[in-house]
């Protein structure tokens, strides 16, 4: 068993796909957190999507992937928060209308190349095992980022999140905090796309953070549950692509998904344990 798992590590694609899930894992469990919360999951699939059209002018142009997908997900996100208080609109319609246009727009600039494309398939689907050195040291820079953003203003974002009207009261400026928040996804997107691809990613940002949420009640217990859930599910199911020579992207979110039905199953408060407890405490004594 040892030497099973010891052996992909002696490849260098290996170690850097390994520190880059990881990464992943964490940060979308972190930020994902207060997506769940918000009751904002699909937030994360328009804003990776959108992230697409940047990656397409990226490959154009000769640039680096990440800083197009990046650009591309950063005002996408923010242009999501501004339509919402400009046009006094619903956060969901607002995503639904961002996430439409910039994805179309991205198909059509995708349209237009008549070369070679598996890198921009690549991004779809993902593939971290083709990640690069270079791309990896921007990911961990980007990642860092984040973690160190939500630690300085954990308060605040719990706050807004929790009872935006209350925290508005309270002298905060709950609009820049939103776009704070957004702009914290649209980075996490991107720590993530090369891991899980922009069809999969959402699934990261969402699924270790709603198992947790079945296990505690805390918002700190929550996401330290959450972060340890990506991390692990990154690393089986990296091994588990290795092993089986499959998609990497793929199998990280299935091992993410099998984790949630076991934990929506078993825990002890939900669960089916649960249920069959209940009425042997109800039977008379």
């Amino acid at each position: 068993m040892i030497d099973a798992l010891a052996e992909p590590l002696r490849y260098g694609f290996f170690q850097h796909a390994l520190v880059a899930s990881v990464l992943a894992g964490v940060v979308c469990a972190v930020v994902g957190s207060y997506v769940v919360l918000k009751g904002l999951a699909f937030i994360g699939d328009a804003v990776a999507h959108a992230a697409f059209p940047g990656v397409v002018v990226a490959f154009i142009v000769g640039a680096p992937y990440v800083l197009g997908g990046g650009i591309a997900a950063f005002l996408t996100a923010i242009g999501i928060g501004w339509v919402t208080r400009r046009g006094r609109l619903r956060i969901d319609t607002a995503i639904g209308v961002v996430f439409a246009g910039t994805f179309a727009l991205g198909i059509f600039l995708y349209s237009t190349i008549n070369s070679y494309v598996g890198d921009l398939f690549g991004f779809l689907v993902g593939n971290v095992l083709a990640i690069s050195e270079t791309e990896l040291v921007s990911l961990i820079v980007l990642g860092v980022g984040v973690l160190v953003v939500v630690t300085i203003f954990w308060k605040e974002l719990l706050y807004s999140t929790f009872d935006p009207l209350g925290a508005a009261a309270s002298g905060m400026r709950v609009a820049a905090l939103d776009y704070l928040f957004l702009g914290l996804v649209a980075v996490t997107i991107v720590v993530s796309l090369q891991s899980v691809g922009i069809i999969l990613v959402v699934a990261m940002l969402v699924t270790p953070p709603a198992t947790a949420q079945l296990l505690t009640v805390r918002f700190s217990r929550l996401m330290l549950t959450a972060a340890l859930l990506g991390a692990l599910s990154s690393v089986a199911g990296l091994y588990l692509s290795y092993w089986l020579d499959v998609a990497s992207g793929a199998t990280i979110v299935l091992v993410e998904s099998a984790v949630f039905i076991a934990v929506l199953l078993v825990n002890g408060r939900t669960g089916l344990l649960a249920r069959a407890r209940r009425p042997m405490e109800e039977q008379p004594a």
